[in-house]
């Protein structure tokens, strides 16, 4: 994925339905994802609560992302 493919969003969009993973520690250490309306998935971290930089992915790259965590890709990283 080239930088081009990722896009910084505003964190004012109240019309995103922010989900945390069940798997999330404790710590904080953990990001939200939201599935945007006109497709793709925003991603943020947890411990900016709200305030923080919000990553827009397309499908094709969160397509992508997620293929890549079942194959493995992303153990050690």
């Amino acid at each position: 994925m080239s930088a081009t493919e990722v896009n910084l969003l505003s964190n004012d969009d109240d019309s995103l339905d922010w989900r945390k993973s069940s798997f999330s520690a404790v710590n904080g250490n953990c990001v939200e994802i939201a599935f945007r309306a006109g497709g793709g998935v925003a991603v943020r971290d947890t411990k900016a609560k709200g305030l923080g930089p919000v990553l827009s992915f397309g499908n094709d790259e969160w397509s992508a992302f997620l293929d890549g965590i079942a194959a493995g890709e992303m153990r050690g990283a």
